[in-house]
């Protein structure tokens, strides 16, 4: 599409749902986190505008006295206003709108939700309410949300009060979304917590706080080096702790990305697989481009073992709730059924599985 043929296309959605969009296509591509800052601020200064003054700025020529917006995101907002495809936004669905991966096409239409997730309480570049919309845009039927547990300071992670309260703000969010609908009817953001793995394989939070969760994702985010008879101890003690449902991004490679590469961590697979296939721990396949995680020997020995698996973003910006895509395209290769997929289950199904402790 050229611009002038953006200028001739009607374009219905407002230029709040366009600014959202454009932030949306950046994310899911891991574009510079300053520009989506820019036109996701622009689209929360034009949402508490009524419709009538934001197009009276339009013909004024005032948009840009208003915080947040500049020049690119003025225009986008001009264009909308006038009912044409912004500009920019059509360019971005052409560079960046299509598939992320080959495959994955079979398998993730049967993907109901997302157990790994994260909003700006912790590290997260979103708000929850974002991340619970946008979930409802791709789709889901839940999200679980799981910021990050106490110890892990660089991530802002939760303390036991903060998560207290970040759980009202999900019921909150549960009631808005809903709209009086019964909540089985609906999409719903389910409570969780990605909690560190401690060195002796405990979990980084409260028993109390635990229990009041309906997913816990549990991972290893220190000492990655740790030798080897003892990082296998450590996580078969997670795996068999009552609270535990998934295991996080199992070695804690990267691959690629801005944070370098990282080496996987040494551990008996087969003893930790051997665990959750046990304990009935799904092993996660962590579906960030930087992480392929686990590694496809160690993914193909865990179906080998038995073992269940959840499909996850990891996703710390809507756009990123796209990632599953990666996931699932590395299962489909592998032949994994999607029965073995617990986010594939009915929402009261997960539930109840995640609930065994």
């Amino acid at each position: 599409m050229s611009a002038s043929d953006a200028d001739r296309e009607p374009y219905a959605a407002g230029p709040v749902a366009a600014l959202r969009r454009i932030a949306f296509l950046l994310e899911r591509t891991q574009q510079e986190t300053y520009k989506v800052k820019a036109y996701r601020g622009a689209a929360d200064t034009i949402l508490q505008l009524d419709p009538d003054d934001v197009a009276a700025r339009v013909r004024e020529g005032r948009l840009r006295e208003l915080p947040g917006i500049g020049a690119s995101t003025a225009q986008v907002i001009e264009e909308a206003v006038e009912g044409r495809v912004p500009e920019r936004l059509a360019k971005l669905e052409r560079e960046l709108g299509g598939p992320l991966v080959e495959g994955g096409t079979t398998l993730r239409p049967l993907l109901r939700g997302d157990l790994h997730s994260h909003s700006d309480w912790s590290d997260g570049g979103s708000p929850i309410e974002e991340m619970a919309f946008t979930a409802m845009e791709v789709g889901h039927d839940y999200l679980v949300l799981t910021d990050h547990s106490p110890r892990l300071k660089v991530a802002n992670g939760l303390s036991a009060a903060r998560l207290a309260r970040q759980l009202e703000v999900i019921d909150a969010v549960n009631e808005h979304v809903s709209s009086g609908a019964p909540a089985s009817d609906g999409f719903r953001l389910l409570k969780g917590i990605e909690v560190d793995i401690l060195d002796d394989g405990s979990l980084d939070q409260t028993e109390e706080m635990l229990g009041r969760l309906d997913v816990r994702v549990a991972s290893v985010h220190s000492k990655l080096r740790m030798e080897e008879a003892a990082m296998t101890r450590r996580m078969v003690a997670a795996a068999r702790n009552r609270f535990t449902n998934v295991l996080g991004h199992c070695t804690g490679r990267l691959v690629k990305g801005g944070r370098g590469i990282r080496p996987q961590s040494q551990f008996d697979a087969r003893a930790v697989f051997e665990a959750c296939a046990e304990h009935d721990v799904a092993v996660e396949i962590n579906s960030r481009p930087e992480r392929r995680d686990p590694p496809t020997d160690l993914l193909r020995l865990a179906i080998d073992l038995g073992c269940i698996f959840s499909i996850d973003s990891d996703s710390h910006a809507p756009g990123q709730l796209d990632f599953l895509v990666h996931g699932c395209a590395r299962a489909e290769e592998l032949g994994l059924s999607p029965d073995r997929i617990v986010n594939t289950w009915p929402r009261e199904k997960l539930l109840a599985w995640a609930a065994k402790g």
